[in-house]
């Protein structure tokens, strides 16, 4: 099946909204119907996208509008172990206010910090498993 170059070159537009964090646009196209959970050839969603690029009101927003919190990418990746890895603090709070599981794919959000020594997060992590 061959893909469609229109709708190819939307989704691209609707990626970079993410990763710009351009929460309003997104709002508007989640509204109008938008899968909240779209991804990438990659795997990645416009979650995991906006999280590693550390726009913390978009994450909330994707949050709110129903987005998979623990949904991984083709490598294992969640968006809260890739904001972790780019310590985008604002990001991994609004992940966890959401329900995201630090435990959740390879490696994981709690085993990132710990590779990092992120003493903030695995104190952060802690909290949310009690």
């Amino acid at each position: 099946m061959d893909e469609d170059p229109e709708l190819e070159e939307f989704a691209t537009r609707m990626f970079g909204l993410a990763r710009a964090g351009d929460t309003e646009a997104l709002r508007a196209y989640v509204g109008a119907g938008l899968p909240v959970n779209l991804a990438n050839d990659k795997g990645d969603t416009l979650l995991m996208l906006a999280a590693y690029y550390g726009h913390a009101e978009t994450v909330r927003m994707l949050v709110t509008s129903g987005a998979d919190v623990d949904r991984a990418n083709d490598r294992g990746q969640t968006p809260l172990a890739g904001a972790v890895f780019k310590k985008e603090s604002a990001v991994v709070r609004a992940l966890l206010d959401g329900g995201a599981d630090p435990d959740a794919g390879r490696p994981s959000a709690r085993e990132a910090a710990l590779m990092f020594a992120n003493d903030d997060f695995i104190q952060w992590f802690s909290q949310s498993d009690s």
